[in-house]
């Protein structure tokens, strides 16, 4: 992906889009899902994961990503305040359910996957701990580490905390084969299903030929954890195989 500074990106208009650069970074991916399916157009902008990012605080007013800035609008950085950037942008296709209680269980359901303490949060905390025990801790992992309060304590109780999420998801995707749909609400595509597609990678990364990265990220990527791993229904790995043939882009670039 050609990204482009964040002190030119500033002065451009129409959407610009600060992405993780070089990994399947899944809040970034799931952000490029959704402009991608509703074929909003935007200008790629470099973030770099656990730096600093000088620029692009000064810009925004954080060092993560993704954020989306769209013309003069102030930016948006929370997984839903894109979502719903995009929905206002493009209506057509809808991610967001017309229907109230399907609308609440996609929101319900993708918090438990993107926000704070839920399924990825609590994998990060894996992760970190991972890196801490190898010996491999650097100033950008501790910085990451740092922003998702990181402790031997969150750690030790992050794998049932994803485990428990990952039933829940399975148990949604069975319910939803009986009846007939291959959605995780309603009988359409929402942004629950495109969150959960690039939200796998961090237990379950695709091919190589499809997600190309690094062995060392690979190994990252891949859980290793035996309670998540007993977790994992294969209708996980099926739904995402599934959205991202069917709806995403392959082989991923990033």
């Amino acid at each position: 992906m050609d990204y482009v500074e964040p002190k030119i990106a500033r002065d451009m208009p129409g959407m610009r889009l600060a992405l993780t650069a070089g990994a399947p970074g899944p809040w970034s991916e799931s952000a490029k899902g959704i402009f991608h399916v509703k074929k909003i157009d935007y200008v790629p902008v470099l973030q770099v994961g656990g730096g600093q990012n000088e620029d692009l605080v000064a810009w925004t007013g954080t060092r993560n990503a993704p954020v989306a800035v769209y013309n003069d609008e102030p930016p948006k950085e929370a997984w839903m305040d894109i979502l719903m950037l995009a929905e206002r942008i493009a209506p057509e296709p809808r991610l967001v359910p017309d229907d109230a209680a399907e609308r609440a269980m996609m929101f319900g359901l993708s918090h438990e996957i993107c926000g704070e303490d839920g399924y990825a949060w609590n994998l990060r905390l894996i992760m970190f701990h991972d890196v801490v025990k190898a010996g491999g801790m650097n100033e950008n992992f501790k910085t990451m580490a740092d922003s998702y309060g990181y402790t031997e304590q969150t750690a030790q109780a992050a794998p049932e905390k994803t485990a428990k999420i990952v039933r829940l998801l399975a148990t949604q995707l069975h319910e939803q084969k009986t009846r007939n749909s291959r959605y995780f609400v309603g009988s359409q595509l929402s942004a629950l299903d495109i969150y959960w597609a690039c939200f796998c990678a961090m237990i379950r990364p695709m091919p190589q030929e499809k997600c190309p990265m690094s062995d060392q990220l690979r190994y990252l990527y891949n859980n290793r954890d035996a309670a998540v791993d007993a977790a994992i229904d294969p209708v996980l790995i099926d739904h995402r195989d599934y959205i991202y043939e069917t709806y995403l882009e392959l082989p991923m670039d990033f």
